[in-house]
C-alpha cells in the first residue's frame, strides 16, 4: 500500500490513544506477517475451515490474550475517563486518517450489490463514495426497483452523490446479476446483500464465470460463539449453522483473491437503522432510558466511515486481503450505559438510566432495546496487521454530529408511542417523567 509514494505509518501506539495507564490487553509479540500467493491461500483454507476458524491466516493471528474482566475492573469505561481519551484520540486522527487514505495507481471496476433495507445499506453507499473519490469506477447494483418507497429513505435518497461523482447506480435481482449490470465486467464485486447461500451464490458464480479478479462479502460479527475472553478476535468459533459461515465457506473454495468482513452496530449519516436515535428519542422527552441488565454489557459501535476505509484498503491491496476475515469494528468499546450518557452529552442534557431484568419486567430485550443484552464487541485485529488500517471513531465527537443530524430531521419533536418503555417502568416502580411526545 502507498500513500502518494510513502509508507503509511503504523497505527497509534495504545498507550497513546487511551486513558488509561496500563492497556486493557497488553499486545503479545507475533511472528511477522507473510502474505502468500493467491493461489496458496486459497489452498489453505480447507485446513483452517476443517478446525472452525475459518480465515486462513488463522496460524498467522496473535496469541490470545487473557480475559479483560481479569484484567479490568468495570469501573474503568465510566464516563469521567472520556476525556483524556477523547483528546488523545483527536491527536491521533490525522495520523490515522492518513493510513486509510485510498491513492491507487491502478483503477479498477467495481460492482457492489447493495441490499435495500436494514443497516448495511449504508456501508455500501460510503463505499462507493470512497473508491469515487480515489477515482475507481464504481457500479450499485440495488436489490428491488428504483420507485420502490424504501429508496425514498437514506442512503438511497442520496445516490445523487454517488451519480454527481460518476458513479452508476441500477436497480434489480442479484439473482439474475448479468442482466441487472447489462454484460458489464468488473475487477471486484462486494456482496453487501446476501445473508446466506442461496442469496450470495448466484452473484458469486456470476463473478467467477465472468473473470472477476477478488470477491469481498459483508457478513456479520454476529456469528461469534459466545466467549470467556472478550472481545472477538478473528479465528474464534463461529456459529457454524449460520447462513454467513456457509457463505465465508463458499466463497473460499471459488476465488483466490476473497475477503470477508465482519461488522456490528454502525452509527454515520444516512444510517436508516434507530441505533443512537433511539437513545434520542427518549432523551429529548426527558424520559428515562430503560437499560436491561446492570448497563456495564461492552459493544462496538463504528462509524461507517470506518468500515468503508477498511474495505477500500483491500481493493488497493488485495494481495494482502486474500483468504482472510476481517472483524469491521472500531477499535474500542462503549458501555451499554456509556451510550446514553454519550448521547446525552452530545443533546446537550441530562439523562435518568434505569436498569431492569427483561425476564422479571416480562419483555423481549430484542424488542424493548437496540443492543443485544451481553458482552457483544470485537476487535479488528486482522485489518491493522494486515491492512495498515487504523480506526478513526470517536464516538462522543461523532454523536455529536449525528445528534445535529436527528435535530434537523424533526423527529424530536414528533408524537411518538414508548408502550414497552411505560410497562418496564411500571414494573420498576418508575413513572416516566413524560409520556406520548
Amino acid at each position: 500500500l502507498s500513500n502518494n509514494g510513502l509508507t503509511p505509518p503504523k497505527s497509534p501506539n495504545p498507550a497513546s490513544t487511551t486513558h488509561r495507564s496500563t492497556p486493557l490487553i497488553s499486545p503479545l509479540p507475533r511472528p511477522p506477517m507473510a502474505f502468500s500467493a493467491a493461489a496458496t491461500a486459497a489452498a489453505s483454507t480447507a485446513t483452517a475451515f476443517a478446525s472452525g476458524r475459518i480465515s486462513s491466516s488463522s496460524a498467522q493471528q496473535q496469541p490470545r490474550r487473557p480475559s479483560s474482566q481479569q484484567m479490568l475492573p468495570s469501573s474503568t469505561f465510566s464516563l469521567g475517563a472520556f476525556p483524556r481519551a477523547v483528546t488523545a484520540r483527536r491527536r491521533a486522527a490525522p495520523l490515522a486518517r492518513a493510513a486509510v487514505t485510498v491513492r491507487a495507481e491502478a483503477k479498477k471496476s467495481v460492482l457492489i450489490v447493495n441490499t435495500n433495507s436494514g443497516g448495511h445499506a449504508v456501508i455500501g453507499f460510503y463505499f462507493a463514495k470512497e473508491l469515487l473519490a480515489a477515482g475507481h469506477a464504481v457500479t450499485v447494483l440495488t436489490v428491488g426497483d428504483e420507485g420502490s418507497d424504501k429508496m425514498k429513505k437514506p442512503p438511497f435518497s442520496r445516490f445523487s452523490e454517488l451519480t454527481s461523482a460518476g458513479g452508476k447506480t441500477v436497480w434489480g435481482d442479484p439473482a439474475d446479476v448479468g442482466a441487472a449490470v447489462g454484460g458489464a465486467s468488473f475487477d471486484v464485486v462486494l456482496d453487501n446483500n446476501g445473508k446466506d447461500l442461496d442469496a450470495v451464490k448466484p452473484v458469486a458464480d456470476w463473478a467467477k464465470s465472468s473473470g472477476v479478479g477478488q470477491f469481498l462479502f459483508i457478513s456479520s460479527a454476529g456469528i461469534y460463539k459466545t466467549t470467556e475472553e472478550p472481545p472477538h478476535v478473528e479465528g474464534d468459533a463461529v456459529k457454524e449453522s449460520a447462513g454467513h459461515v456457509g457463505v465465508e465457506k463458499y466463497i473460499a473454495e471459488q476465488f483466490s483473491s476473497w475477503a470477508s468482513f465482519r461488522p456490528q452496530y454502525m452509527i454515520g449519516s444516512g444510517n436508516n437503522k434507530d441505533c443512537e436515535e433511539w437513545f434520542f428519542d427518549r432523551i429529548v422527552r426527558n424520559r428515562p432510558v430503560p437499560i436491561p441488565g446492570n448497563g456495564m454489557q461492552l459493544t462496538n459501535i463504528a462509524h461507517v466511515r470506518d468500515l468503508s476505509s477498511m474495505l477500500a484498503l483491500a481493493v488497493e491491496s488485495p494481495g494482502a486481503a486474500a483468504g482472510k476475515i476481517f472483524n469491521c469494528v472500531s477499535d474500542r468499546a462503549v458501555t451499554l450505559d456509556g451510550m446514553a450518557r454519550l448521547c446525552a452529552a452530545a443533546a446537550g442534557v441530562g439523562v435518568e438510566i434505569i436498569h431492569y431484568d427483561p425476564a422479571a419486567v416480562g419483555v423481549d430485550a430484542k424488542k424493548a432495546f437496540p443492543f443485544r443484552n451481553m458482552h457483544f464487541y470485537a476487535e479488528p485485529r486482522a485489518a491493522k496487521e494486515s491492512l495498515g488500517w487504523a480506526s478513526t471513531t470517536n464516538l462522543p465527537e461523532d454523536l455529536k454530529e449525528r445528534y445535529a443530524e436527528y435535530a434537523g430531521s424533526g423527529r424530536g419533536e414528533k408524537a411518538m408511542a414508548f408502550d414497552l418503555d411505560d410497562k418496564i417502568l411500571a414494573a420498576v416502580g418508575k413513572a416516566p417523567a413524560s409520556v406520548g411526545v
